[in-house]
């Protein structure tokens, strides 16, 4: 099953918010702003007349061959180590040259986002058109990871430093591997059509290899 659930920021009155320990069962925290104009014209067409009904995108068969195609995404130990790295450096940033975010990170991140980083950055590759997991692949799921699952101290409260600055400094700190490629084709869809998978992104079908 999948659970999924809204907070907003405005309102608090008869609202409690979720201990650490079950913000840290989702997977991520995805923060989503106010439409652009063109896409809120959008909204405004669809849902002025007769609004859209929901239809069958995908077949349970497909979810599930999904499933099993990220799970074989292959994640070379350097990129592992990186995605760890990232969660150590909001335990122990000084380790990592930022002794400034001690006293800003009342907790840092636990081992579930390190799965969580390799989990959704497989995903991420496959929807790129790779079977093989990048350090950008991690990069770009980091902020979505990590950031419910930070606890700031008062003293960061007091200086207003938000958790995305405190991300900020952490992505932009701990290093990511040099790797090279080689040659390894990209995924098969259901229908042995390595095409299918290809979405946005990096669609190039060469993994990456520490150097």
């Amino acid at each position: 099953f999948l659970v999924l659930a809204t907070q907003n920021p405005i309102e608090s009155e008869g609202v409690y918010p979720l201990p650490e320990a079950q913000r840290d069962r989702f997977l991520m925290k995805v923060v989503i702003d106010y439409p652009a104009p063109g896409e809120e014209i959008e909204i405004v067409q669809r849902m002025g007349t007769h609004p859209p009904t929901a239809s069958e995108v995908m077949t349970l068969g497909e979810v599930t061959a999904l499933q099993r195609l990220a799970e074989d995404v292959f994640v070379e130990r350097s990129v592992m180590e990186y995605a760890v790295n990232l969660v150590l450096c909001t335990r122990t940033p000084e380790n990592f040259g930022l002794p400034e975010l001690r006293t800003f990170i009342e907790l840092g991140a636990s081992p579930r986002a390190s799965i969580g980083l390799i989990r959704a950055g497989r995903a991420l590759a496959l929807m790129r058109g790779r079977s093989y997991l990048t350090p950008q692949d991690v990069f770009d799921v980091a902020p979505e990871i990590l950031r419910h699952r930070l606890l700031l101290s008062y003293e960061a409260l007091a200086r207003d430093v938000d958790v995305e600055n405190v991300l900020a400094r952490v992505l932009s700190t701990v290093q990511a591997p040099h790797v090279a490629t080689a040659n390894q084709a990209a995924p098969a869809g259901p229908n042995g059509n390595a095409d299918a998978w290809h979405g946005t992104g990096s669609t190039d079908a060469q993994p990456w290899v520490a150097r």
